[in-house]
């Protein structure tokens, strides 16, 4: 190859971070453009993680570092399918890797899903994560709110919405998530699962966090609290499962107290069959499930109803069909081997690969998404010598075919520059929040004197 190997990764997130990294350090030389619908980089690490869990956002970190390397360049504001297709990145790349993951929510078929007051979880993630799409303000007049899903995302939607405004004024929170924060109605927070205790998808550290939190009572409900044969079995030989059980075990033998302003509730082997309400939410029916001995649940035929007026959907993410690239619309993933893309006949589509949570589903950890993307970079360095060739040599040729189109596209410098003056905001609006705790502080401090 007599000019470096030239890919467009579509999507800025970890997975698309991932391979760029990969491929820059691979003995290959090579050219990678970083192409993203929004306007700054980082994907669901930016605009997915819960603004009190600074430990995942400090991923962002690492990924800046590569980014910032020469060689690796980001082109934000630029939405695949409208501002440019596969034909047209295919005149400059040899290859495209789409890496564009899963942000929509998983559907479910269930009567009531679409009443005023149904949520996806990942609306209300974007909404908190100050996404550009998402809606400023955010009705949270519910007193009673059922979290329907047993993995992460729902803990984070339960610990968001059972925590005190005021408790989040020293993380990212954006100023208009606080005000509707502070001024939430909720009281009880109800996470129902499908399933037992040994099968949920919690992470230990996550499930422990929530028993922190100030003010709110945990409260885990004996009726479906089970465990059958294959329950046992995967505390006596899963570390994590045996310490997410012995967490909920240890909250459940707990006198509640009635002390707290809010209370969070876990429903287990409780499947929800409809939403009830006529022109809004007004409660949750659920079947009460079975074990089967197997790890396996089924029904009872037996019925209860929940008096909630909001319901947040957490039962997974799904990825999205892109213009030109085969889907399959069944799993939300593009058709793969190894990261090649196949077309309707299985075979390679040449040039074009994918990784991450398009590739292989909405599962799995960041440890996942590196492996992942080695994978499809081992596989695409593997087929150099049959990538189609770019009829562009110049590699600023797709900065201008952007300008002539009129895509107003941000840049890794433009980034740096907005982020300098955001993190300058933050400043600024964390001195003033602290100037307004000293101050009520010092009137508590004078009214006690006084008395």
């Amino acid at each position: 190859m007599s000019q470096p190997l030239r890919v467009a990764v579509i999507g800025a997130g970890p997975a698309g971070v991932y391979t760029a990294d990969i491929l820059n350090k691979s003995e290959t030389p090579v050219e990678v453009d970083l192409f993203d619908r929004m306007p700054a980089p980082y994907g669901l690490v930016r605009y997915g993680v819960a603004p009190d869990h600074p430990r995942i956002k400090g991923i962002v970190n690492a990924l800046h570092k590569v980014l910032d390397t020469p060689g690796i360049r980001f082109l934000g504001h630029v939405e695949y399918g409208v501002d440019c297709k596969l034909e047209d990145l295919r005149e400059h790349y040899h290859a495209v890797v789409f890496a564009t993951g899963a942000a929509d929510d998983r559907n479910l078929p269930v009567p009531g899903v679409e009443l005023p007051g149904s949520h996806g979880a990942s609306e209300f993630i974007s909404f908190y994560d100050g996404h550009p799409d998402a809606p400023r303000d955010w009705n949270l007049d519910a007193r009673g709110v059922a979290i329907l899903g047993a993995g992460n995302v729902a803990l984070d939607v339960a610990r968001v919405l059972a925590k005190q405004a005021d408790d989040l004024l020293d993380t990212e929170i954006p100023d208009n998530v606080h005000r509707a924060l502070s001024a939430s109605s909720v009281t009880d927070v109800h996470v129902f699962a499908r399933r037992g205790p040994a099968q949920t998808k919690f992470t230990p550290l996550e499930l422990r966090e929530l028993g922190h939190q100030p003010n709110t009572e945990l409260i885990v409900h004996p009726e479906g609290f089970e465990l059958d044969e294959a329950s046992e079995e995967s505390v006596r030989t899963n570390n994590q499962v045996k310490s997410v059980v012995k967490t909920l075990q240890d909250w459940a033998l707990r006198d509640p107290s009635g002390q707290a302003a809010r209370r969070l509730h876990f429903h287990f082997l409780r499947r929800p069959v409809e939403i009830l309400g006529e022109t809004e939410v007004t409660g949750l029916r659920t079947e009460i499930m079975e074990l089967t001995g197997d790890g396996s649940v089924r029904g009872t035929g037996e019925y209860e109803t929940h008096e909630v007026q909001s319901v947040y959907r957490a039962v997974g993410y799904l990825s999205s069909a892109l213009p030109d690239v085969p889907f399959d619309h069944d799993s939300g993933t593009i058709p793969h081997e190894g990261g090649r893309v196949l077309d309707l006949d299985g075979e390679h589509v040449p040039g074009v690969y994918t990784t991450g949570w398009i590739k292989r589903g909405p599962v799995g950890l960041i440890g996942h998404t590196k492996g992942d993307a080695l994978e499809t970079v081992n596989n695409l360095l593997a087929d150099l010598g049959n990538l189609p060739t770019p009829t562009e040599s110049d590699r600023d040729a797709v900065l201008r075919m952007l300008d002539e189109r009129g895509v107003d596209y941000t840049t890794w410098e433009g980034w740096n520059r907005l982020d300098e003056h955001e993190r300058a905001l933050g400043a600024q609006r964390g001195r003033e929040r602290m100037k307004v705790v000293e101050r009520d502080e010092m009137v508590r401090i004078s009214h006690g004197a006084e008395s």
